[in-house]
């Protein structure tokens, strides 16, 4: 099977970012793929997903990622940061144009995993 993901389908989700959905399905429950952006400037709020881990995999521009208790850390093209499950997170843009990156996570992502962190 081939999933051919349309850009038209991108959706603004609450956490701050542009989410494409790649590869999400009970047919491979084991991983999903997200394609997410970032605007100029922004950063998503302080989340965590439960139940799930997540990888980064940065594809174009820079920022500033956070996670757990750990100091921010500049990533840039081709780096991958490691979320283990429940742990909090957050990633700014601080570059010229969007940051671009892959959300994997496994098992697949399911709405009810996310764990807004920050009052409205």
């Amino acid at each position: 099977m081939i999933q051919q993901p349309k850009a038209e389908d991108e959706y603004f989700f609450v956490e701050g970012c542009h989410i494409l959905e790649i590869s999400n399905s009970d047919e491979d429950p084991l991983l999903s793929i997200a394609r997410a952006r970032v605007e100029k400037g922004e950063r998503t709020r302080w989340h965590a997903l439960n139940g799930a881990r997540e990888r980064y995999l940065i594809l174009e521009g820079e920022g500033m990622v956070e996670v757990g208790n750990r100091d921010a850390q500049r990533v840039r093209r081709g780096d991958v940061v490691f979320i283990h499950d429940g742990e909090r997170q957050r990633i700014c843009n601080c570059g010229e144009g969007d940051l671009i990156f892959l959300a994997l996570c496994t098992p697949r992502f399911q709405p009810e995993m996310y764990r807004d962190l920050e009052p409205l």
